[in-house]
């Protein structure tokens, strides 16, 4: 009697769990929508969103130290303002690592880190807070156009990337723009203001250039909580002397100088190096530090409604220059290593 014959057995698959890569641990939820597109565009449409939120740091940065008041003494102190937003933002940094139990940055990462800190947490919102004092909003956003060009020097510097000759005669191009523009402005001579102005734009640059680097293996999140953090025991002690020393200026600012605050210390110091780091980290430091092109017009417009500054047409039509030369420099090629 034949004994009754089991069907075969097949070896079940099993299922491989793979890491996610540290540059692709977070996308919101408007991405959904670009799961299609390239890295590239994708990088370059998180960049938008990150330059969008950056294009009004400097109304709001004029806000908080008062520069668009009747009274100076409305507003808070440049360096407070420049050093509180980090440390403020530190401590969102801090609360999200421990919420997400991140585990500590390897030792390789802490020189980018540093540059980070330098550069986007503590040598930029301090320079630019000065430069706000007495600086019009406006003028110093089409200055912040030569971002594109700085941020790609330290991409080929730091990072190996390889922009074509096209690329870096239309960023040039852009710069020598806006250097006249800082010119035409200031009467023919660079004041302080805007001296302060370049130096945080140099600063801003390598900071982005190391994280935007460092955010393809350590993320983009991680990139700017772990710089907020490291930089934050260097913060406190300064801070807290200039809280109390300038107590009676900052217990008679008013609600706009803590409106600006507020907006620099969570917006343009944490949230939007979260689409800014991981963009670059899709798309290339390179190309998508070319985003910063739109900038200065958005930041112009942000002037205009924050502010109230007089939107002339001048600015509008050197704002416009630079969008369209740098623009150009976008579509030429850029290896990456």
């Amino acid at each position: 009697m034949n004994k009754p014959t089991s069907p075969p057995s097949f070896p079940r698959k099993r299922e491989s769990i793979r890491p996610v890569p540290a540059a692709a641990e977070w996308t919101p939820a408007c991405a959904g929508a670009t799961r299609r597109l390239s890295d590239e565009s994708t990088g370059m449409l998180l960049g938008l969103i990150g330059v969008a939120i950056f294009s009004l740091t400097l109304p709001f940065t004029r806000l908080a130290v008062g520069g668009a008041a009747a009274s100076i003494d409305a507003g808070l102190s440049p360096m407070f303002v420049a050093l509180g937003r980090a440390l403020a933002a530190a401590v969102l940094a801090g609360a999200w690592l421990a919420w997400k139990r991140a585990p500590l940055p390897p030792r390789a990462a802490l020189p980018a880190l540093a540059m980070v800190a330098v550069g986007c947490v503590i040598g930029f919102p301090w320079l630019t807070s000065v430069a706000m004092r007495t600086l019009p909003a406006a003028h110093g956003a089409v200055l912040v156009g030569v971002l594109p060009l700085a941020t790609a020097m330290f991409a080929a510097l730091l990072g190996g990337e390889k922009p074509s000759l096209g690329f870096w005669i239309m960023a040039i191009l852009g710069s020598l723009l806006v250097v006249g523009f800082a010119l035409r402005q200031s009467g023919g001579t660079l004041h302080a203001a805007d001296l302060a102005m370049f130096l945080a734009v140099l600063l801003a640059a390598m900071g982005y250039a190391a994280g935007g680097g460092l955010s393809q293996t350590l993320g983009g999140q991680q990139t700017i909580c772990w710089a907020l953090v490291l930089a934050a025991p260097l913060l406190l002690p300064v801070v807290g002397w200039l809280a109390w020393r300038e107590g009676a200026q900052i217990a008679h600012a008013g609600v706009a100088a803590w409106t600006g605050f507020a907006y620099v210390s969570v917006f343009s110091m944490f949230i939007g190096f979260f689409f800014w780091y991981r963009g670059m980290a899709l798309g290339g430091v390179a190309r998508v530090g070319q985003v910063q092109l739109v900038q200065p017009f958005l930041s112009v417009l942000g002037a205009t409604a924050v502010l109230g500054e007089t939107l002339d047409w001048q600015t509008v039509v050197f704002a416009i220059a630079v969008i369209a030369v740098v623009g150009a420099g976008r579509k030429m090629q850029v290896k990456r290593a």
